[in-house]
């Protein structure tokens, strides 16, 4: 282990992180709503601490191993729960506890999208923009920013972008160099984002709300400038902007710079994992309106299509943004809006949980077995589209899908032990673990009336799920240590 090593980056990911509160406190200036020295006090800390942090190792050029790569992605992530508090830590308005500013801070980092907080319409207008921008730096990543635009990592980048990026097969690369490859992930992401503003904007949403909630979709964060999200506005226009966008935000970075390479739309229906994407969503969307229409929860047809494709978008691709209130629909339809946050988006994307492509081999190698059962003497080797997948993938996603069981059913009962009803302690792990938001019981709306103790297990559930559990999880064996 290469700690010097790991101690240069982490300083200069501090240090880069430091500058991401410039644009907050432009806001704060230019709203004038008198948080301008809290972001400044929060800028000086985490750069003096990046800077102490790097100037010992600054001269320490040795190549970054993929455990060194392990131990900054969660270590910064990690740490920057901390400094990211910061600012909420040294606010008077909101009064925030220490529990209840980290809680809101890697919430944000992790693109989860629950709140310790009420009355948004009433916040500054900067720490609304933070909220916001936390959720937008972390959902392509930080560490990833860093790869795109400080080749000063050097020939390590590589190690940082497979331990930061989401997905079970992490090796490809969109380009010969793994910094342009990070600055094309980015700047498609940048791209989709200004668009989506744009549209917010032209739809009728201010300036303001309009960058806010595109850094919010595009991310499938979820935090909103408003206690009623999405549906403060009341507009079928606005949310038909939201679904599509959060659709795109759930579509793996890499099919989309393959699109925007070859010039086409085809390319993303010649990938396996889209088609699956994009089937799930149509069947649990047209069996929502079926069971809302046949329960009359809306008045009209249209309206029940309309909320049930806005929820079931939201939720699967855990964006979490929600238009009206699905904990009051019949049934057994809110509880299915938290299970399929549990699927996930695709694999590269921004989404949280399990990620399609994971179930979708799960799918594939179960019919395998049923076929086996039939002619136990063939040979059916498992395919996405044309392509064999490797074993080696099969047995990465069987062991994902057993540590993600084993890692929600510990927290599941610690949940329950800091005094939680099972409803509400199920719908938050869901919520956190799959990086998704609302729930359902106590949480239906914010996680004020939880207790402290079942947020912090909250927010390692927020972590677990990001880092996508084994990130952490190999910092635990011994043999990750040994050198």
């Amino acid at each position: 282990m290469h700690f010097r090593v790991v101690q240069r980056i982490l300083g200069l990911l501090l240090m880069l992180y430091s500058v991401t509160m410039m644009p907050p406190i432009a806001v704060s200036v230019h709203f004038a709503d008198g948080q301008t020295t809290a972001f400044f006090y929060s800028f000086a800390i985490t750069f003096v601490v990046g800077l102490l942090s790097w100037l010992p190792a600054r001269n320490d050029r040795r190549e970054l191993r993929l455990r060194d790569g392990f131990v900054v992605a969660a270590v910064f992530w990690l740490g920057l729960g901390s400094f990211g508090s910061l600012p909420l830590l040294l606010t008077h308005f909101p009064e925030m506890s220490l529990t209840d500013a980290v809680f809101e801070t890697v919430s944000g980092l992790t693109t989860t999208g629950s709140t310790a907080l009420t009355g948004l319409d009433s916040l500054p207008r900067s720490i609304l923009y933070y909220r916001a921008q936390l959720h937008w730096l972390g959902g392509m990543g930080i560490i990833v920013l860093a790869v795109a635009i400080l080749p000063m990592l050097g020939v390590g980048g590589m190690q940082l972008y497979r331990a930061e990026t989401p997905g079970p097969m992490k090796d490809s690369k969109l380009t010969p160099r793994i910094t342009e490859t990070a600055k094309a992930l980015w700047l498609i992401y940048v791209g989709l984002t200004a668009i989506c503003a744009l549209a917010y904007w032209y739809a009728g949403m201010g300036a303001f709300d309009a960058v806010c909630h595109s850094f919010a979709t595009l991310s499938t964060g979820g935090f909103s400038t408003h206690d009623a999200s999405i549906g403060y506005f009341n507009s079928p226009q606005i949310e038909l902007i939201t679904v599509l966008f959060m659709f795109l935000g759930g579509i793996s970075f890499t099919l989309h710079f393959v699109a925007w390479r070859s010039r086409s739309v085809l390319s993303y229906w010649s990938d396996p994992e889209f088609r699956a994407y994009a089937l799930i969503l149509c069947s649990l969307t047209l069996a929502g309106t079926v069971y809302l229409i046949f329960t009359e929860q809306y008045a009209t047809v249209g309206d029940s299509a309309r909320y049930a494709l806005f929820h079931f978008v939201s939720f699967m691709t855990s964006t979490g943004f929600v238009a009206g209130n699905f904990d009051q629909w019949a049934g057994a339809l809110p509880l299915s809006l938290i299970l399929v946050s549990f699927i996930g988006g695709c694999a590269g994307s921004t989404g949280g949980g399990m990620k399609v492509v994971r179930w979708l081999l799960l799918f594939n190698q179960g019919s395998r077995e049923i076929q086996r059962l039939v002619h136990p003497a063939a040979e059916i080797p498992i395919r996405l589209g044309r392509s064999v997948v490797p074993p080696r993938v099969i047995e990465a996603v069987w062991g994902f899908c057993v540590a993600y069981i084993l890692i929600f059913g510990v927290l599941l009962l610690a949940l329950v032990g800091t005094g939680l009803d099972q409803i509400t302690a199920f719908s938050a792990l869901a919520s956190s673990i799959n990086n998704m938001g609302p729930g359902l019981g106590q949480i239906v709306s914010d996680f004020t009336q939880i207790n402290a103790p079942a947020k912090w297990v909250c927010i390692l559930a927020m972590l677990f799920g990001r880092l996508e559990v084994f990130t952490l999880l190999v910092l635990f064996s011994p043999s990750f240590w040994r050198s």
